[in-house]
């Protein structure tokens, strides 16, 4: 018994402490798949790891504080995890010295690339701090479709990081091979990355079947509503379809994040035939999107770029398939029976397989609703993924 008491205490002193800089994070959910992948990371590794995360003490796009949550101090949110939810007075250099300094930290872990105040101020202060081992997750903020957005701002901000060397001595966290040669491409050839794909949230919603009636089809789409998720395409495709006997149904989730590019989808929805319906919803919390999608036939997510796509995993999980683009690692989904990843510049193949899903029957459906669960379970259950966290950190 005292033998397991002495390993206990040593295991807590031996574990390293990781500080995390990020915008937004739980309750927060309206920042969508960085949160997610965060809370994920921590979910996963906690009972490994030290986690001290500095954030926001407001959700994406709200200036109201979090109700019931302690700012500008430690809080204790589960065994292993600490957060600083900070106000926007202590949002600068002066408390993340305080907080760098405060502790002796193994590692630092930024997410993010352009937040002025959580992706390049805590890489500024972190030059002088003495700590060895500083990584940043891009989370395909360097894509060239993620690039191509606000693009002038974006090239420049990285021309002056390489003549300030932001980057030199910093891990890249990439979740991908492609994310690793955007990473090289943007910031340069000898850049430091290393592999390891997201993680899946632990508790997961059970697979609740539904039918498939030919002549019937209800398509969703969660992401914020921003030109890189490309919503606008989307509804381009069902303009494009024409005359259809039968209805379809695309509800709409997600912060509006562009107001500009909305207005410009809903001049598109009123092109619209009648049984053809676009329905915005609003927002979803974190753990209601599982629950969500599986109301619906198909996930419906011609993106520009995803790093990951999270939405696309918890659609699979709860057994729907994915008309997504070739855009996002979920790739050959057709091989799999687990749904379709098409090109975006093909617009007459996306209109094609509208059609075939409208009119598909419910024996074919329930396939292919197994076959996306089975894509879900496969990665969910992948010990490599824990493995690469481990070598990373």
């Amino acid at each position: 018994m005292f033998t397991l008491f002495l390993y206990d205490k040593f295991k807590r002193l031996t574990k390293k402490k990781i500080l995390i800089f990020i915008d937004w994070f739980l309750p927060g959910y309206k920042a969508g798949g960085p949160v997610r992948s965060m809370a994920n990371m921590v979910e996963h590794l906690a009972g490994m790891y030290d986690f001290y995360i500095v954030t926001r003490n407001t959700d994406y796009q709200e200036t109201e504080p979090y109700a019931d949550i302690d700012h500008n101090k430690w809080v204790e949110y589960q065994k292993g995890v600490k957060i600083f939810y900070a106000s926007s007075e202590f949002q600068g250099k002066k408390t993340f010295k305080r907080l760098i300094q405060e502790e002796a930290f193994d590692i630092v872990y930024v997410n993010g690339i352009y937040s002025w105040k959580y992706s390049i101020l805590p890489l500024l202060v972190l030059k002088k701090s003495g700590i060895k081992k500083i990584i940043v997750a891009s989370r395909g903020m360097l894509t060239q479709s993620a690039i191509n957005i606000k693009s002038d701002k974006k090239r420049l901000f990285l021309i002056i990081a390489r003549i300030l060397g932001l980057y030199n001595g910093i891990t890249f966290h990439v979740t991908n091979d492609k994310e690793g040669y955007d990473v090289k491409k943007a910031v340069g050839k000898n850049a430091d990355v290393i592999v390891a794909s997201n993680l899946p949230r632990k508790n997961k919603e059970q697979y609740r079947q539904i039918k498939k009636q030919p002549g019937e089809l209800r398509f969703v789409n969660l992401a914020r509503i921003a030109p890189e998720k490309n919503i606008l395409y989307a509804l381009e495709r069902l303009v494009d379809i024409g005359n259809i006997s039968g209805n379809i149904t695309f509800d709409i989730y997600g912060q509006i994040y562009d107001k500009e590019y909305w207005k410009k989808c809903e001049r598109v929805i009123l092109k619209l035939p009648e049984n053809i319906k676009v329905n915005y919803k609003g927002t979803v919390e974190t753990d209601g999107v599982a629950n969500t999608i599986s109301n619906y036939h198909f996930l419906f997510m011609p993106t520009l770029g995803e790093n990951f796509g999270h939405v696309i995993l918890e659609s699979l999980f709860v057994g729907r398939s994915t008309l997504i683009s070739d855009q996002t690692p979920w790739r050959n989904m057709e091989d799999k029976r687990a749904g379709w990843d098409l090109p975006l510049e093909d617009t007459k193949v996306w209109g094609e397989k509208i059609r075939e899903l409208l009119n598909m029957e419910d024996a074919e459906y329930q396939e292919w609703s197994r076959g996306a669960q089975s894509v879900a379970k496969e990665y969910v259950n992948s010990q490599r993924i824990i493995d690469a966290y481990i070598a990373m950190f």
